[in-house]
C-alpha cells in the first residue's frame, strides 16, 4: 500500500513546524458549518438573533472549529495518519469578515506507539479563537 501524500513517522521531527493555514471567514462557512452539524442555534445563522444575543455579527460554532483544526492538521500529515485525541477550547470569536490563520508545531514524539503530538493556535483580528492538541499514529 502506498501512503502518497501521507507523513510517516520518520519524516517528523520534534518541533518541526506546520504550514500556516489561512482561512477566510464568511457568512457561508459560519452558517453552512452549523447546519451542516445539525446545531440550528440561531446565533450561527440568523443575524437579528445574533444580535439580540449582544453579538455584532453571527458567529461560528465549536463543531465547524473543530473540523477546521482536522483539515489544518490533515493538510499537513497527509489523509492516511489515525487521529487518536482533538482537544481543542475556544477563544474568541470567529466572525464573517475576518480570517483566521492555523499554526502549530510537533510538540510530542514516541517512537514505541509511532504517534505525534501537535500543538495548535488559530488567530483572528480579535487573537485566539482556538488552542488546542492533536494527536496522530503515522505509519
Amino acid at each position: 500500500m502506498t501512503l502518497k501524500n501521507t507523513k510517516r513517522f520518520e519524516d517528523v521531527g520534534l518541533g518541526e513546524q506546520l504550514p500556516e493555514l489561512t482561512i477566510p471567514i464568511t457568512v457561508g462557512l459560519i452558517a453552512g458549518g452549523a447546519i451542516a452539524t445539525r446545531d440550528y442555534f440561531p446565533g450561527h445563522h440568523d443575524l437579528e438573533a445574533a444580535q439580540a444575543l449582544g453579538s455584532p455579527h453571527i458567529f461560528m460554532n465549536i463543531l465547524t472549529t473543530n473540523g477546521l483544526v482536522q483539515r489544518f492538521v490533515e493538510q499537513w500529515s497527509g489523509p492516511q495518519v489515525q487521529f487518536k485525541a482533538l482537544k481543542i477550547k475556544l477563544g474568541a470569536p470567529n466572525y464573517p469578515g475576518d480570517s483566521m490563520t492555523f499554526s502549530g508545531a510537533v510538540t510530542h514524539q514516541d517512537a514505541a506507539t509511532r504517534s505525534v503530538e501537535v500543538t495548535l493556535k488559530g488567530q483572528n483580528a480579535m487573537g485566539n479563537h482556538v488552542i488546542g492538541t492533536v494527536s496522530l499514529v503515522l505509519p
